[in-house]
This record gives C-alpha cells, sequence and structure tokens, in this order.
C-alpha cells in the first residue's frame, strides 16, 4: 500500500497565497481527515494531491514517487466529490465500470470487477437502473463504487457526505469506514464535519487559513488541543473558554475569574499575573461535589434536552458556559441548579494572547 507525503506545498492563486508551505506524512493504509472552516485549505490541498492543482511551491509524493509534474490519470488515485459525478444516460454498472472501460479493460474481467464491487457496496440488486431511480445514499455508493473499481494506491474524498440528510450521513459515516477496514487502501477525507473527523479519521489534520494547526488522532485533538482554534473547532458543543488571570500560592496555579479561584492542574506552564483562557470541555462539567474539583457559581439560562442528555446554557460573571449532562429521564431535575464544579485533572490552559496551550503533558490517544 501507498504512503503520501507533502513537504512544504504552497498554492497561490496570483499575489494570493492560499496554502501556506505545509507538510503531511499519510502512512500507508490510515485515513486521514482533512478537516476546517471553508477557506482553510483543504480542498485545495486535496485537489493539489489528485493533481486537479498544480502546485506553487514543495513537492508531493504518492508511494515514494514525486508527482509534481504527473497527470491526474497517471496518479493511480481515485476521487469521490461531493456532487457525486455520475452520468445520468449510464446505468449503475456502466457508471462503475467506466473508468475500465476508459482504460480498455477486457470486458471479462469489467464484468467480474463490477459484480465485486455491486456485492461489497450492497448495490447488486440496482446495477440496471439509472442514478434518477437512485436515492442520495445509493449514488454516493455508485459513485464510491466507480472509485473502488480500479484497486487505486489512494482514495481521496471531497466532503462526499454533504448532500445527504442527517440520517444517511451516519449511516454513510459507518458504511466507508467499514469499507476502508476491508479494503485497507490509504485514504484522504475532507470534510468540514468535525463529527465526521472524528468519527472516520485514524489522525485528523485540522487547518486553518491554510496552514496546519494540529495533526493526532481523534482523542489526542479532543483531549489535548495544541490552541484555542482546535478546542473551539473539535467537539461538540466546543470546548468552554473563561477568560482569568493566574494567581500562584503554597497550593500552586490558580486561575481568578473575577472573586472565583480555580486551581489548575500542577502540569501547567504559566506565570503570576498571566492573562489566560481556562477551558473546560461540557461533558467535563461536575454537577456534584467532588475533590480537586472547584465549586463554581452559574447563572442557569436556558436547558435543552436532548433525550438522555441535555445541554445546560448558563453564564459565570457574564461569560457563556454550556454544560453537557446525563438527563436520567428528568430534564427537572436540572431546575434551580445554581453551582458547577470544575475538576483540576480536566482543565485547559490557555495564552491569551497567543491562543497556545500551556498544558505541558501530551495525552496518547487512541
Amino acid at each position: 500500500m501507498s504512503g503520501v507525503k507533502l513537504d512544504r506545498v504552497v498554492k497561490t492563486y496570483g499575489a494570493v497565497q492560499v496554502v501556506h508551505g505545509i507538510d503531511l506524512h499519510i502512512k500507508p493504509k490510515e485515513f486521514v481527515v482533512l478537516v476546517g472552516p471553508s477557506g482553510c485549505g483543504k480542498s485545495t490541498t486535496l485537489r493539489m494531491i489528485a493533481g486537479l492543482e498544480e502546485i506553487s511551491g514543495g513537492t508531493i509524493a504518492i508511494d515514494g514517487r514525486v508527482v509534481n509534474r504527473v497527470a491526474p490519470k497517471d496518479r493511480d488515485v481515485a476521487m469521490v466529490f461531493q456532487n457525486y459525478a455520475l452520468y445520468p444516460h449510464l446505468s449503475v454498472a456502466e457508471n462503475i465500470a467506466f473508468g475500465l472501460r476508459i482504460r480498455r479493460t477486457p470486458r471479462e474481467e469489467i464484468r467480474r470487477s463490477v459484480a465485486e464491487v455491486a456485492e461489497i457496496l450492497g448495490l447488486t440488486q440496482y446495477l440496471e437502473r439509472r442514478p434518477a431511480d437512485l436515492s442520495g445514499g445509493q449514488r454516493q455508493r455508485v459513485a464510491m463504487g466507480r472509485a473502488i473499481v480500479r484497486h487505486p494506491k489512494v482514495f481521496l474524498f471531497d466532503e462526499p457526505l454533504s448532500n445527504l440528510d442527517a440520517k444517511l450521513r451516519t449511516q454513510m459515516r459507518a458504511e466507508i469506514r467499514r469499507l476502508h477496514n476491508r479494503l485497507g487502501v490509504t485514504s484522504i477525507y475532507v470534510t468540514h464535519d468535525q463529527v465526521e473527523a472524528m468519527t472516520l479519521a485514524d489522525r485528523i489534520v485540522v487547518m486553518n487559513g491554510g496552514r496546519i494547526e494540529q495533526i493526532g488522532t481523534p482523542m489526542e485533538l479532543f483531549t489535548n488541543p495544541a490552541n484555542l482554534f482546535v478546542a473551539g473547532f473539535i467537539g461538540s458543543p466546543p470546548m468552554n473558554q473563561l477568560r482569568g488571570r493566574v494567581v500562584r500560592d503554597a497550593d500552586g496555579p490558580a486561575v481568578m475569574i473575577r472573586d472565583i479561584r480555580v486551581r489548575l492542574p500542577r502540569d501547567v506552564s504559566v506565570e503570576d499575573s498571566q492573562e489566560v483562557l481556562l477551558g473546560v470541555r461540557p461533558e467535563h462539567v461536575l454537577l456534584a461535589a467532588r475533590s480537586n474539583a472547584t465549586p463554581v457559581p452559574i447563572s442557569l439560562d436556558l436547558v435543552e434536552p436532548l433525550g438522555s442528555e441535555a445541554l445546560l446554557h448558563a453564564e459565570i460573571h457574564g461569560q457563556p458556559f454550556v454544560i453537557k449532562a446525563p438527563t436520567q429521564g428528568d430534564v427537572g431535575r436540572f431546575s434551580g441548579l445554581d453551582m458547577i464544579h470544575l475538576p483540576a485533572e480536566e482543565l485547559k490552559v490557555f495564552d491569551a494572547e497567543t491562543g497556545r496551550s500551556l498544558i505541558t503533558h501530551q495525552v496518547s490517544g487512541g
């Protein structure tokens, strides 16, 4: 299987640089997701790997071969697009087989390959239908089948689930992950949806403004974000951020949020009086007292019931704060809630000026 390596890759349009010298090494058989807001450079990066965009600087290598000047058709990659890109006048079988016919593959081999791929994707009974007769999820599976049948070195996915409804997206995410587990082909997937990134990826590449903010496993990024951007982008709802000032005493460092003193983990690298943002995930907030957890008064504003859990929207000295808590079948239990508890071991601290994480330890994700 083939790896992909980007070395100081740059993309410019005229005088505007949109990708700023990124480095990325994707291992053979790895499923890597590029995620970030619109305009962050993730799709441009994918298109440069595919050869659909010329690179302005640096090198891209696939399976150890530099492909900067190699035509897309000769890179041995297969791309699945957001809009399916199916031929409406061709049947499912003909759409899947199209690339093989262009390559003048023998007819019997085409028939065998299409049948095999259709079986993998659950499309056998639809082979004679036209795309117009299929659901969105079925069309996306046909687009994937057209890629799979070529046995490429690398799969490239450009927001393939964006046109599907929420329920179908969840189903297709699972199908794509199962397909990767079965085929083991190196895959690069672009999305703006951090839930897709968390559920699909072996590693996530968080991009912002044409730069890579952090690379890591889903749990590394969730548990130990490198900066405020990653902390706010990964996780749903995103990490709470409370502005405060560092104080130190015999018990170690703490953050003062006006009159509230929140004890910090001891492996935080902070200076006395430093302005910081205190981060805590909504799911890590405690409703009951516990040792090493600081009690913090809140003003509860809104309860959003989601079934087994609820989102509690509150304020701490005018700063918005969200808590995710189990309902235990009764949202009424949150009525009158005016105190939460912040466990020191779950707190993150970021420099208020640079946004950089000040937690010195590294968390290995699974």
